[in-house]
């Protein structure tokens, strides 16, 4: 389930794992490369390679990958014809018994292998560049049969996303994080709709492997003008991230931690994580096998999910934080932190009720304390706060899952910043006012349609 094989991909014309921009290609044109003029989109998953594509995709330097997904014929035969049609590697898309997958690497020698698996099989903590998973929320608002907004477990408007999983994933290594869900079926995606699903994986850190609805796709290669439009704006939003690369070497900022084994809750939609997230405060998952004293540094707080499952050093660091006049929550008798199960990745109703009794202490346990950052007027958005690693900047990301525009927003943050940038897809730099709140500084901002970039340094 690793990346394997880079040796070959030395080229400057190639960009490195790291750098690639995933989108699902559903064409076997070359032509349909015409679409890519100008967009950061430079690796192509492609459900049936063809020789003249892969070519013709080299010679713009865009990486191709080959698709194999399970039922689909022998997959090591597949990924033998795959390459000798000069793709650059394969995707293994689904989950594959791991002989096969063995098999299926062998077969591709020194070519790339990414591997697309259930949450619950990636390998976090390995040495591979990207990990990757078929499994995701399709992001938005939820909302119930009667069309009315859903209020989740914190009160607030519930907002369906992937943050909380990107958070858990990235916060154990270095590797990329690709969310390769696709649009739901039977159903016609619009244009705000993919915006969205590209700035919720984004702002975490990840990346979403784009994917369109098949309506979309027929219209956007017959070259439909509100389609080209479209398009646009969704290269637009990924050029947003992608001019920006240091935001996915930050770190998430703030006083408060939440100490977790990534492999169990932490690989779930609607945990903790997600909880914290929709009341706008500022978390930093620290994996559980990664728990110190250098690990809590900059922290008040700190939520410990499944106590029972520290080791007796891990447990001494956590009365070692305490002892130094910090808050430790754990989690209630008895309960254990579980992982996906049956192919899941939310909360069973029985799962979410238990967390709820967690869900109350943290809540009480932030109360209204600024542990970082402050937010007003943001029930249907969601925030992500993350600092450079010398502390001297902080950018707070904000994605908007409304049909309409986000008006009137404040920020309030700690610390000594003396300048503030709003950053956004449609617009340059704009200088924001600082101005003295309640212990804290804060700012304004007037609207943000789909997403904004708040830079305090």
């Amino acid at each position: 389930m690793l990346l394997l094989g880079l040796a070959g991909l030395v080229s400057a014309a190639v960009p490195q794992p790291a750098d690639w921009v995933p989108a699902r290609w559903p064409w076997a044109d070359a032509q349909s490369l015409e679409l890519l003029a100008g967009s950061p989109v430079n690796c192509l998953l492609l459900a049936q390679p063809a020789p003249e594509l892969a070519a013709a995709a080299a010679a713009r330097g865009i990486v191709t990958l080959a698709v194999l997904a399970p039922g689909g014929g022998d997959p090591v035969v597949s990924a033998r014809a795959a390459l000798s049609a000069k793709t650059t590697g394969l995707v293994l898309d689904g989950d594959f018994p791991d002989a096969v997958e063995a098999s299926v690497r062998e077969a591709a020698g020194t070519a790339p292998v990414v591997a697309l698996s259930a949450r619950s099989r990636m390998p976090l903590g390995s040495s591979a560049p990207i990990l990757g998973t078929y499994q995701g929320v399709w992001p938005g608002i939820s909302l119930q049969d009667d069309g009315k907004e859903k209020a989740g477990p914190t009160g607030s408007t519930w907002i369906d996303t992937n943050t909380g999983f990107v958070r858990a994933a990235r916060a154990w290594g270095e590797a990329e994080v690709w969310i390769g869900n696709r649009p739901p079926a039977g159903s016609v995606i619009t244009t705000t709709r993919y915006l969205q699903v590209i700035a919720d994986a984004a702002a975490s850190g990840a990346r979403w492997v784009v994917a369109l609805d098949s309506d979309f796709a027929a219209r956007l290669h017959r070259r439909e003008a509100d389609s080209l439009a479209s398009w646009r704006r969704m290269n637009e939003m990924l050029r947003y991230f992608e001019s920006h690369p240091e935001w996915r070497h930050m770190r998430e900022y703030g006083q408060l931690a939440v100490v977790q084994d990534p492999a169990k809750g932490g690989l779930l939609s609607g945990g903790i994580l997600d909880m914290i997230a929709v009341k706008h405060t500022p978390v930093r998952p620290i994996p559980q096998q990664r728990l110190s004293a250098g690990a809590l540094a900059g922290a008040t707080m700190a939520v410990n999910v499944d106590p029972d499952s520290l080791t007796a050093q891990q447990k001494a660091v956590l009365r070692d934080f305490t002892h130094a006049g910090n808050t430790v929550l754990t989690g209630p008798p008895g309960w254990k932190d579980q992982g996906p199960n049956t192919g899941s990745i939310t909360l069973t109703k029985a799962e979410l009720d238990r967390l709820n009794e967690i869900w109350r202490d943290v809540n009480s346990m932030i109360g209204r304390r600024n542990l970082g950052v402050r937010l007003f007027n943001v029930s249907s958005m969601l925030s992500n706060a993350l600092a450079s690693p010398d502390g001297k900047t902080v950018v707070l990301h904000l994605v908007n899952y409304s049909d309409f525009p986000v008006e009137n927003v404040t920020v309030q943050f700690s610390g000594e910043f003396h300048h503030a940038t709003l950053l956004t897809p449609e617009a340059g730099p704009k200088p924001l006012e600082i101005y003295a709140a309640e212990d804290s500084h804060g700012v304004d901002i007037d609207k943000i349609a789909i997403c904004a970039t708040i830079k305090l340094e």
